[in-house]
């Protein structure tokens, strides 16, 4: 990705139980094809690895509250700023691989999602 392009990201921290990650990561790679068709600049679906990071009290497994049998994950979608994220959404929305019959069976519980759209700050 040439520097300096990315201006606006949308991030997602989410709970996935261990025997949805399989499914989690098939819906994922729908959604990467779907934002990167719609002009998203980049899509990353990352799970945790390193659930006890030194030097740290405060951990996703914590903030999380999540269960010995599930997954963490840490989402992040790129945009050249927030006009273009809220254009490429609403294609994405609109698509007919987005729509409810698609997203059916959902392999988390979206009420312990967490979603925010941030403004890049420093970036190299």
């Amino acid at each position: 990705m040439p520097k300096n392009t990315t201006r606006y990201v949308d991030g997602f921290v989410l709970v996935v139980p261990k025997k949805n990650v399989e499914a989690y990561k098939k819906m994922a790679k729908i959604g990467a094809k779907v934002w990167l068709k719609y002009g998203a600049l980049d899509y990353k679906e990352c799970m945790l690895d390193d659930k006890k990071p030194k030097f740290v009290t405060f951990t996703f497994p914590i903030m999380t509250k999540a269960k010995p049998s599930e997954t963490i994950w840490f989402s992040f979608i790129t945009y050249r700023s927030k006009k273009h994220r809220d254009q490429v959404n609403a294609k994405v929305m609109n698509d007919p691989s987005m729509q409810p019959d698609g997203m059916k069976d959902m392999p988390f519980d979206m009420k312990r999602m967490a979603f925010g759209g941030f403004t890049v700050e420093v970036s190299s």
